[in-house]
């Protein structure tokens, strides 16, 4: 199965090697016919702790580095 990447921005570098990143999905209401938009927040490894507040990022799956962490950082 191929691993999902996702595209989003980095909401806090607070900790080592690990960035919080917000990714949001757009999709339209199936009754509303309305655009709504719904983000979620993963945490990644960043090894270098290259990246800051506000980058955008892209992720992808990775086995699990943590309690909380299976995503790892790609690119910029």
């Amino acid at each position: 199965m191929p691993k999902r990447i996702l595209s989003g921005v980095v909401t806090s570098d607070a900790n080592a090697q690990t960035v919080t990143v917000s990714v949001e999905r757009r999709f339209t209401h199936p009754v509303l016919k309305k655009t709504i938009r719904k983000s979620k927040k993963y945490r990644a490894h960043d090894e270098q702790n290259a990246f800051k507040v506000g980058d955008a990022v892209r992720i992808i799956e990775c086995a699990p580095k943590s309690k909380t962490k299976r995503w790892e950082v790609l690119e910029a």
